[in-house]
């Protein structure tokens, strides 16, 4: 009897972190919605780096602004969200940028996007916060 119980509280448990992990993913999903910001600084020059993030169809899509780099809404090819990890490419610019979507201590505000932009050989740390 003690056995069934604990497997009852173990069942209790694995349901609670799974209802609680699918609602982290879809607070994550709605609030990248929208512009974010943040210097891209390569070499001593500030590129200035803007995502424009969407859904379309059930899928993220995004658009880059940079006016350092001469970009003005240039389409990502490929945007996916696992989790907090957050990945854009965009072949045409050999770009692929990784980061971890960082949340306030409640869990419940999307700060910034802690990330990495790779190209070619070269990565830069960013920091990418809302555009208001």
């Amino acid at each position: 009897m003690k056995t069934a119980i604990n497997i009852t509280r173990l069942l209790c448990l694995l349901l609670s972190l799974q209802s609680a992990t699918a609602l982290a993913q879809e607070t994550s999903r709605s609030q990248l919605i929208g512009s974010w910001g943040g210097p891209l600084v390569i070499g001593e020059d500030d590129q200035g780096l803007v995502f424009n993030f969407s859904l379309l169809e059930g899928e993220y899509a995004a658009s880059i602004i940079s006016d350092g780099l001469g970009i003005y809404g240039m389409p990502a090819d490929r945007v996916s969200l696992n989790g907090l990890s957050l990945t854009v490419v965009i072949s045409r610019l050999d770009v692929e940028f990784t980061g971890t979507l960082r949340f306030d201590e409640a869990g419940e505000t999307l700060l910034r996007i802690d990330a990495n932009w790779f190209q070619g050989s070269e990565m830069v740390p960013v920091v990418l916060r809302p555009v208001k």
